[in-house]
């Protein structure tokens, strides 16, 4: 243990409390700890901001784009539509459904992207069958997974192992490599889903209505501006129901023409407003000199669901913009043309109270009062995903062709060996903007930021762990202690401490960190770097326990209205599954 080792391993612990525990963003934390290293002197400026031009990071911002040309495009809309006729047909036909459909996709297309693609879908689908959501969300989410470790473009977790195995000499993994391994991995999931986790999956009722689902009854009604109401003759936003009752009025008739309610709209005596406000305030409107309760009757999602206004349910997206920022700071109404959320759930809980003060989280799920127009904005909005309907906007189907011969064009070439991964990638971006596929300010909304600096930043974990010798150091602690019972059960070893610690950590941070650590270890013990390779590139991706552990987890979190217990008796038995497989499965096609 030298003093660099030492050191190496104080940040690399600080890391790893600080993306279990999440005080930071993940793409601070990463960034933080490459500025330590160069700062300690443990690399120079050179090697700690080597991730930013490694062929990996290249390579994940470039499928970023690809993905998004094939989504904006509309060529899997046609997707959304045959998985609406099977799911209609039988719930377990719909389950294996979802779950292929899911994982061929994700093969080549980044899983975010596939899971935002058909999640409306499926929540459609289940709402029209009178099946829960969370029967069908879980699933989605698992066969996303599934499907990304059966190619090398599947996620960006295995570009970014296949990125640090050819940094130390190793050879790239190649574009199907992964999948003779990976598809024996989606079979599984998909059996166990259809005839074990099916049974585990949470039976939360159906409501009948958004109003319902949210817990809204008691906190929407009608109320008329009388003559003599302080609030006649100003702007909404400086009304006193706003600033001192912090009411949300959702929509304003008129002479019975519903207007929108924007924070300028100037109100009139005789408005009739629809509001949201509890049972306490609800009293407080009573007794509000000018105000009169048009009905005290509970109002629900048909009152609001007319011509003029609708609710509609929108995820908070993994790496959005939104991000611990509150509604007030992100001055939401405004940006939106008016459109009001009135309810919140984040987590466990659903919010009604100072939703302008909430901070904001990847996963939660905003009700929000909009019109036909302010939907139009909010379904563009790439910070958010409208997941209440199955609509999709925008749509230029002449770019379907060019988007779908250059996606192929890139898997062929690098496939083949004609063209590296990060040249095949980079010559198809090119194309995409030289064909129009792509605009150069939907290019650079593609590429999801947060995990380039997060990708560049833990690859510094890697390049100190080797410069130091401290892989080395742990690697020789692993063969002592677990390599003595032979290459299987180390290669177990390595894929139950991946799959553990990526289920409360980044995968790509996982990965980052024990892939170094498992060439070491494989060299040590004289046997082929690959099937080390492969574990810890497959069970980064297959995180099945927690909601955090993946951002598709993520994502259907909220829609689901899941519970943490769910992850755990549904994703556990999975995971422990695999962890008992792999080590029959992976030196199968991967020999020691």
């Amino acid at each position: 243990m030298t003093y660099e080792i030492g050191v190496v391993l104080a940040v690399i612990a600080l890391a790893i409390v600080l993306f279990v525990s999440e005080r930071l963003s993940i793409d601070t934390t990463a960034i933080l700890i490459m500025s330590l290293f160069m700062m300690l002197g443990i690399l120079t400026p050179a090697e700690g901001l080597a991730g930013f031009s490694n062929p990996a990071t290249i390579t994940v911002a470039c499928m970023f784009v690809i993905s998004t040309a094939i989504f904006k495009s509309g060529a899997l809309s046609s997707v959304g539509f045959l998985l609406t006729r099977v799911g209609r047909k039988n719930y377990l036909l719909c389950l294996l459904a979802v779950m292929l459909v899911a994982g061929l996709l994700s093969a080549f297309i980044n899983d975010t992207a596939v899971v935002a693609l058909l999640m409306p879908v499926v929540i459609q689908v289940a709402r029209d069958t009178r099946i829960s959501p969370a029967k069908l969300l879980m699933p989605l989410s698992f066969g996303a997974l599934l499907g990304g470790v059966c190619t090398l473009i599947g996620t960006s977790t295995n570009i970014l192992v296949s990125g640090i195995a050819e940094s130390q000499g190793e050879a790239p993994i190649g574009m199907f490599e992964l999948t003779s391994a990976g598809v024996w991995f989606l079979i599984i999931g998909v059996v166990y889903m259809l005839f074990v986790g099916r049974f585990l999956l949470p039976s939360r009722k159906v409501a009948e209505d958004l109003t319902e689902d949210f817990n809204m009854g008691d906190y929407l009604t009608e109320i008329v501006l009388l003559p003599e109401s302080p609030s006649v003759g100003v702007p909404l936003s400086e009304s006193g129901l706003v600033q001192n009752l912090d009411i949300d009025v959702l929509q304003v008739t008129r002479d019975q023409y519903k207007l929108k309610a924007t924070p300028y709209t100037m109100l009139r005596a005789n408005d009739v407003l629809k509001v949201r406000c509890d049972v306490e305030k609800l009293k407080m409107l009573k007794e509000e000199k000018g105000i009169k309760l048009k009905s005290e009757r509970k109002l629900n999602e048909s009152d609001l669901n007319n011509s003029s206004t609708k609710l509609y349910e929108a995820i908070v997206t993994p790496n959005s913009y939104m991000e611990g920022k509150s509604l007030k700071q992100l001055d939401f109404r405004a940006h939106n043309h008016g459109a009001t959320v009135v309810a919140i759930r984040h987590r466990d809980e659903i919010l009604h109270e100072k939703l302008t003060h909430a901070k904001l989280s990847p996963g939660d799920v905003l009700l929000i009062a909009a019109d036909k127009g302010q939907a139009e904005l909010l379904r563009n909005n790439e910070d958010i995903l409208l997941v209440s309907e199955t609509e999709r906007s925008h749509y230029d189907y002449s770019k379907i062709i060019p988007v779908l011969l250059i996606g192929a064009g890139v898997v062929i070439t690098a496939a083949t060996g004609i063209a590296h991964i990060v040249l095949s990638a980079l010559v198809g971006v090119v194309l995409l903007v030289l064909t129009k596929s792509i605009r150069l300010d939907e290019l650079y909304k593609a590429i999801e930021w947060k995990v380039i600096f997060m990708l560049a930043g833990v690859l510094s974990m890697g390049a100190a762990l080797e410069k130091t010798g401290a892989a080395g150091l742990l690697s020789s602690y692993l063969v002592n202690s677990i390599g003595s019972y032979g290459p299987h059960a180390l290669l177990s070893a390595f894929f139950f401490i991946t799959f553990m610690s990526t289920n409360f950590m980044s995968n790509n941070a996982t990965a980052a960190l024990l892939a170094p650590i498992a060439i070491v270890a494989a060299k040590e013990m004289g046997v082929s770097v690959r099937p080390f390779l492969v574990a810890v590139t497959f069970a980064a991706s297959l995180s099945f326990m927690t909601p955090m552990g993946y951002q598709t987890n993520t994502m259907i979190y909220g829609p689901g209205n899941y519970r943490f217990v769910d992850y755990l008796r549904v994703g556990t038995p999975l995971n422990i599954l695999f962890w008992l497989l792999a080590s029959l499965i992976i030196p199968f096609f991967f020999p020691f």
